[in-house]
């Protein structure tokens, strides 16, 4: 079961926002944008009711700065709002220590913990003035816009690759057919390179080599890397 809560500091705790609101007028000229709210949202999974109740004061949030928000959260009243998350295999410190912090209360196996942060801007702007606002505020390079829609699972969903693709038939092929194919792929090698390669395959391997195969031994005839 996932559960999910969202975390936002009291007026006069709020920091963050206002600092936002300052950027958006003062860097981004939106001067439309009054009022900033800022809202650490938790999706925790392989933790018990008991655990979870105890941890959700001692880890995600202090009662006396904190205002805590379980399961939903009413932003319709924000006129532009958006979510924000790491990109898979960024390294998210804000979900680490959250679930280094539950393990260590409860001695059991580590949860999982994926974070994101939910931002809602207020006033009289237009969309396209959220969307700067938006693509000022998340980072491509280590982010991205997150969904608002609660997972199933936070375990992660891997597609399985297709079968690397093999070359029917090269160790085979005439003269002709391998030096056109390497003009075709843009081998870093010279054509007596992968007719040397087919000769290969042809007395050594016997069987037709994948194409990761060729790409790598491609990679590594290069001149950079034969240096």
């Amino acid at each position: 079961m996932v559960r999910r809560i969202y975390v936002e500091k009291k007026q006069g705790f709020d920091v963050e926002a206002r600092g936002l609101l300052s950027d958006i007028r003062e860097n981004l000229g939106i001067t439309e944008v009054s009022r900033v709210r800022m809202l650490n949202r938790y999706d925790m999974d392989g933790i018990s009711d008991h655990l979870y109740e105890e941890v959700k004061t001692a880890v995600f949030a202090e009662p006396a700065i904190d205002v805590i928000y379980e399961e939903t959260i009413d932003i319709s009243d924000a006129d532009y709002s958006f979510a924000t998350e790491y990109l898979p295999g960024q390294y998210d410190q804000r979900s680490d220590s959250a679930a280094q912090c539950i393990q260590l209360i409860s001695m059991e196996n580590r949860p999982e913990v994926r974070s994101a942060k939910i931002v809602l801007l207020y006033g009289s702007l237009t969309k396209a003035q959220g969307d700067v606002v938006r693509d000022y505020f998340i980072n491509p390079v280590d982010s991205r816009v997150a969904s608002m829609e609660k997972p199933e699972t936070l375990a992660m969903q891997m597609d399985v690759p297709p079968d690397v693709e093999v070359i029917d038939g090269f160790r085979g092929w005439s003269d002709e057919e391998v030096i056109a194919y390497r003009a075709a792929m843009d081998f870093a090698m010279s054509d007596a390179d992968l007719l040397f390669v087919r000769d290969h395959f042809q007395a050594e391997e016997n069987r037709d080599p994948t194409i990761t195969e060729l790409k790598v031994i491609d990679t590594y005839w290069s001149d950079h890397c034969r240096h």
